[in-house]
């Protein structure tokens, strides 16, 4: 995953009802849930929660599937691990010790 496309990602993930979204359907990884559950679990409207489900789907990080009339969303698993390879990847790198004499002195 290249960092622009990460830096995105994280910008979606960088707002608490979107995080409460993700963490609803991951709750229901069988059941695909519709605009209108998630409406149901947030103290928000729904023209507000189809907002922060936008940003979700525009990230790729949920998909949406129609059902009827209604639209509902499930997580993108294989987008999901790509991006945890890639944090993974980020803070792993990030909390090695660094070479440089003078910053490990100040970490010690």
């Amino acid at each position: 995953m290249q960092d622009e496309d990460l830096a995105g990602v994280m910008r979606a993930l960088g707002h608490p009802v979107r995080l409460s979204i993700m963490r609803m359907l991951a709750a229901q990884r069988q059941n695909p849930c519709c605009c209108t559950d998630v409406t149901q679990s947030l103290p928000l409207a729904q023209s507000t929660v189809s907002q922060h489900i936008k940003v979700l789907l525009d990230a790729g990080l949920i998909e949406r599937q129609a059902r009827g009339t209604r639209n509902c969303y499930t997580l993108r698993i294989e987008r999901l691990a790509a991006v945890n390879q890639a944090c993974g990847g980020l803070f792993s790198g990030l909390c090695k010790p660094t070479a440089t004499p003078h910053l490990a002195n100040e970490l010690a």
